[in-house]
This record gives structure tokens, sequence and C-alpha cells, in this order.
């Protein structure tokens, strides 16, 4: 299905040297682009709760003695930092 997109000069300078790199049109490095970025925007939103903050959740055996009675405030903390 044919589709028009206005790109700016930057953009257009881009993706037309990436185009002569890859030796390829640049309707394909379009194509391959919007590809890679959809299904990585797909495989994100696909994401259990879990899996978007288990790098701000202690190890197992932390030996924080603390982490039940003070575990919102410390993924408050964490989230701050991470910001």
């Amino acid at each position: 299905m044919p589709l028009s997109v206005r790109l700016d000069k930057k953009t257009d300078s881009l993706l037309e040297q990436t185009a002569l790199t890859l030796k390829t049109s640049k309707a394909e490095v379009i194509k391959r682009s919007l590809s890679d970025y959809c299904a990585r925007v797909l495989a994100g939103r696909r994401k259990q709760p879990y899996e978007m903050i288990k790098d701000l959740l202690d190890k197992p055996g932390s030996g924080r003695s603390d982490l039940s009675s003070r575990s919102e405030e410390i993924l408050r903390q964490r989230f701050r930092r991470k910001t």
C-alpha cells in the first residue's frame, strides 16, 4: 500500500546515507526500520509488570531485613534514581 511521509532535511540525509551504505533503496530502509521499531514497541507492551521493574528490585537473599516493612519507600527511591 503506498504511503507518503514528509521528512526534515536531517532525517532525509540520514536515510539517504543509510541506503547508500547498505546498497539498497530508501524505501527498503524505511520498511526495515518500521518493522524493527514496531516489533520492539509491541514486544515491550507484552511485558508483564514484573518484567518492567525487575531491575529495580533487590536480588534474592539481599540480607535486608526491612524490605517487607519499607517496600513502598524503597521502590519509590529506586524509581526516582532511575529517571
